[in-house]
């Protein structure tokens, strides 16, 4: 099989790279004056299996645009089978019509993937698991939920733990994940007055005395967790962690999260850190590339890519 590296996470694709023992396919992606986009494949791929690792992150445009054109000129070479791995599916968040005359972005964006020439994907802890329909092609949606589980283990008790969802759809996520570490669960009722603003109202279970567990899908603003930290500590919760699978961290959600109450922010490397976010010491990135290596070769060898979360 070939690995083939976009540039919206370099580092992440080096890392799968290095966990599959495999070589990034030779590219050269480059743009011309105008910043149109032209993709050379500068090795054989003929009758490959071939993934592409690619984020549709900030500038997701720019980044989906790439991963369209890869996707062409490997068609045009002769690729036996290409999956586009996107450890970070971004326009996930628009998966419905919210009022009229609105589009359903997510469904627009799995056509034109689709219809690039992509035969399969591979993504990570979508923002609403209905998407998966979105594409009529195989849709395999990992979870992060084993490699956050883990980093949970090494650094809390896990029986003064309570796994806290910021609002009621992040429920059954933070349900899943409670039940890996047998853990009890609660909920913070959560209120928005106006789109980006968020209002805490009431905290459902008890945590008082306890290290809370912040569990969401995608931290963009980090205005929620923030606000749930606070309300959390005032109803006696010993310290608040925030986990987050997609750190978007856009605007000033780096600074925020630096002011907040929060003991720490952890993210994934699905989507690759800023500056400010390595430098922040409240942020902690843990990384996805087994996870995603794994799925990889076990795609690539007809096996099993749901039993990894048994």
């Amino acid at each position: 099989m070939k690995l083939v590296a976009g540039n919206s996470n370099r580092p992440l694709s080096e890392a799968i790279a290095d966990y599959l023992d495999l070589g990034l396919t030779k590219t050269s992606v480059r743009r011309f004056a105008d910043q149109e986009i032209f993709v050379e494949i500068l090795e054989n791929v003929r009758g490959e299996d071939v993934f592409v690792v690619q984020s549709t992150s900030f500038p997701a445009n720019d980044n989906l645009m790439e991963l369209l054109i890869l996707t062409d000129a490997l068609r045009r070479s002769s690729a036996k089978r290409i999956t586009a791995v996107l450890p970070y599916f971004g326009y996930a968040r628009q998966d419905r019509r919210s009022s009229g005359r609105t589009p359903i972005s997510a469904k627009l964006v799995a056509n034109l993937i689709t219809h690039a020439g992509v035969d399969r994907v591979l993504t990570l802890d979508l923002h609403a698991g209905q998407i998966q329909g979105f594409f009529d092609i195989p849709t395999d949606n990992l979870f992060a939920a084993p490699v956050l589980v883990r980093d949970i283990k090494e650094r809390y008790a896990v029986d003064n733990v309570v796994v806290v969802s910021p609002d009621v759809g992040g429920v059954v996520r933070a349900r899943a994940l409670a039940k890996r570490i047998d853990a009890p669960l609660a909920i913070v009722d959560k209120r928005r007055e106006r789109p980006g603003e968020s209002e805490v109202m009431n905290i459902i279970g008890s945590v008082d005395g306890r290290d809370c567990i912040l569990v969401d899908d995608i931290v963009d603003s980090g205005g929620t967790l923030c606000n749930a930290a606070d309300a959390l500590l005032a109803k006696g919760a010993r310290s608040v962690t925030a986990y987050a699978t997609h750190g978007v961290l856009s605007g000033g959600a780096v600074a925020r999260i630096g002011d907040s109450r929060l003991k720490e922010m952890v993210v994934t490397d699905s989507i690759q850190a800023t500056a400010a976010q390595a430098q922040s010491p409240k942020l902690r990135t843990i990384s996805i590339a087994p996870l995603m290596g794994e799925a990889i070769a076990r795609t690539a060898a007809e096996q099993s890519v749901s039993s990894l979360f048994d």
